[in-house]
C-alpha cells in the first residue's frame, strides 16, 4: 500500500515537473551588469491545467545568500503544491549582484512584468500576481513588495525565514556583501532594510521562519511583520519551535506538513 502511494505521488510530481517550460527573461539582452557575462536571468513556468486555474499566480525567488541559487527546495519543488491547487508558479533564476542591487530587483520587476504581459495567454489575472522568497530570495521579494510600482508591484507576498535588514547589528551579512558591496553606503543600507520601507501600500503577507534560526536571525522577519502590522497591512506570522535555516519545501522540515497547511489555508483567505 505504502509503494502505490509513493508511486501515485511520484507519478504527480513528475506531471508538474515535466510541464515546465523555460524562457530567457531578458532575450533582447540584460540591463545593469553585474560584470558576468554567463549569468542569465531565466524563468521556469509551471503551469495547471486551464480547466483547473484560478487566475492566480506566484513569482518565486530562491535563496542563496545573493551568491548562487537554491533552485530545487526553495523553487521548483513547489511546483505540484502550487498547480493542484490551480495557481500558477514562475520560478526566477534570477542574477547575483556582484554588489550591484539593482541587477537582482531588475530581474524580479521584469518577471512581474512578464507574468502579467502573458496574463491571457496563461490563464492568470494580472490582479492575482504574488511574489514570494526564501532567505536572501525573500529580501528581493520584500524589495520588490516594498519598492516596486505598476505592473511590477505584487498582489501578495510570502516570506519563508528571509533576509529584510540591511542592518550589520543583525543583518544576514554574506547577503548584504554580496548585494551592496564590503563598505556598503547608509543611505543604501536604509533603502535596502525592507522593514523601513513598509507603507499602507505594501501588500498583503505571509511570513515563516523558525525560532532558532541562527543563520538569519528571527528578528529580521518578526520586524518586517511589526511594521506591516503598524501600518494596517494584512500579515500573518509563523514562527516554529525549530527547523534551523533553509528547510523550504524539504519533508525532513518537522513541521512541513503544519507549513503547507498554513500556507494553503491562507492562500484561500484572499
Amino acid at each position: 500500500m505504502k509503494r502505490t502511494l509513493y508511486l501515485l505521488l511520484f507519478m504527480m510530481l513528475t506531471t508538474a515537473i515535466d510541464a515546465q517550460k523555460v524562457y530567457d527573461l531578458w532575450p533582447k539582452g540584460a540591463p545593469n551588469s553585474n560584470g558576468d557575462a554567463s549569468d542569465k536571468a531565466e524563468l521556469h513556468v509551471f503551469l495547471p491545467d486551464a480547466r483547473q486555474s484560478t487566475g492566480r499566480a506566484v513569482v518565486m525567488c530562491p535563496g542563496g545568500a545573493y551568491s548562487h541559487l537554491a533552485m530545487a527546495h526553495e523553487g521548483t519543488d513547489w511546483a505540484y503544491f502550487f498547480t493542484h491547487q490551480g495557481i500558477a508558479l514562475i520560478v526566477l533564476k534570477y542574477r547575483m549582484p556582484h554588489g550591484n542591487a539593482e541587477v537582482p530587483l531588475s530581474d524580479a520587476e521584469e518577471a512581474m512584468r512578464t507574468v502579467r504581459r502573458n496574463a491571457k495567454a496563461w490563464h492568470i489575472d494580472p490582479r492575482q500576481v504574488g511574489i514570494m522568497g526564501f532567505s536572501a530570495g525573500g529580501h528581493l521579494a520584500s524589495t520588490v513588495a516594498t519598492h516596486s510600482k505598476g505592473t511590477a508591484k505584487p498582489d501578495f507576498q510570502i516570506l519563508f525565514y528571509p533576509v529584510i535588514t540591511m542592518d550589520p547589528s543583525f543583518t544576514h551579512r554574506e547577503s548584504m556583501e554580496n548585494l551592496l558591496g564590503k563598505k556598503p553606503r547608509k543611505r543604501d543600507i536604509k533603502e535596502y532594510s525592507n522593514d523601513q520601507q513598509v507603507t499602507r501600500a505594501t501588500p498583503r503577507a505571509f511570513i515563516a521562519l523558525s525560532d532558532d534560526d541562527d543563520l538569519v536571525l528571527p528578528a529580521n522577519g518578526a520586524y518586517y511583520y511589526q511594521e506591516c502590522y503598524r501600518h494596517d497591512v494584512p500579515a500573518t506570522l509563523h514562527i516554529y519551535p525549530s527547523g534551523g535555516h533553509g528547510w523550504g519545501y524539504r519533508e525532513s522540515f518537522r513541521f512541513h506538513m503544519e507549513m503547507v497547511l498554513e500556507l494553503k489555508g491562507w492562500l484561500q483567505s484572499f
